[in-house]
């Protein structure tokens, strides 16, 4: 299983942070850059707990650091995700199931928070003030927007394939149910049970498969 860990959790820092740099640096957006490598490691961390969190985070934010064009000093971001992966590792779910958004999108607004002011705090302790210049308000409002518009789209899916590499009896089994990560994510805020709508339409499906056998013995006896 730790083998499975290493290389899913590497392939997916990977493209994160490639899409990251060449596509989500490049938009321009005002304020912050959306972070998809915050949401993978939180993604991860929510699966491996606080100790695989933080050894997630501190990986991915190291190849962050020695990654172009990275103008930081080295080590700075991995610190910061090394703590975020370790925190969201404590809220883990005891049944590993998210029933709703609700904490998964808390966990991911406190994270873009709390990694803007750390990296904030560790850039003035180093002597960066680059922060000051842009105004760290504005910051953390973009970059917890940018994380929650983003974070549906990411956080359910690296849960699920972590789950899968882990061979957890859950990723089968939530497959089919209400239980499911992204499910239960689209459904906290919508109303929506996509689960639930499955299994209806299964006991539907076995409800008339039973009458027409019933039906059809009904007729052999006459």
């Amino acid at each position: 299983m730790r083998v499975n860990r290493i290389l899913l959790s590497s392939s997916l820092i990977v493209v994160a942070l490639v899409l990251q740099v060449s596509v989500l640096a490049r938009l321009h957006l005002p304020g912050a850059v959306p972070d998809l490598l915050l949401l993978v490691v939180l993604g991860l961390a929510l699966v491996y707990g606080h100790v695989g969190g933080a050894l997630v985070g501190f990986a991915a934010g190291l190849l962050a650091d020695l990654a172009p064009p990275a103008d930081h000093a080295a080590g700075r971001y991995a610190l910061v995700l090394c703590v975020i992966g370790y925190l969201a590792g404590l809220v883990k779910p005891e049944s590993g199931q998210v029933r709703t958004a609700a904490g998964p999108m808390l966990v991911v607004v406190a994270a873009a928070v709390g990694s803007t002011l750390l990296y904030a705090g560790v850039g003035a302790l180093v002597g960066d003030t680059a922060a000051r210049h842009v105004g760290l308000s504005g910051l953390l409002f973009t970059a917890a927007l940018y994380d929650l518009l983003l974070a549906p789209f990411v956080v359910p899916g690296v849960m699920a394939l972590a789950r899968r590499a882990e061979n957890d009896p859950l990723a089968e089994t939530s497959s089919g149910t209400s239980g499911d990560i992204s499910s239960g994510w689209l459904s906290g805020g919508t109303g929506l049970r996509i689960g639930g709508q499955r299994n209806g339409l299964r006991a539907k499906a076995a409800r008339a498969r039973s009458a027409r056998a019933g039906r059809i013995k009904g007729v052999k006896r006459l």
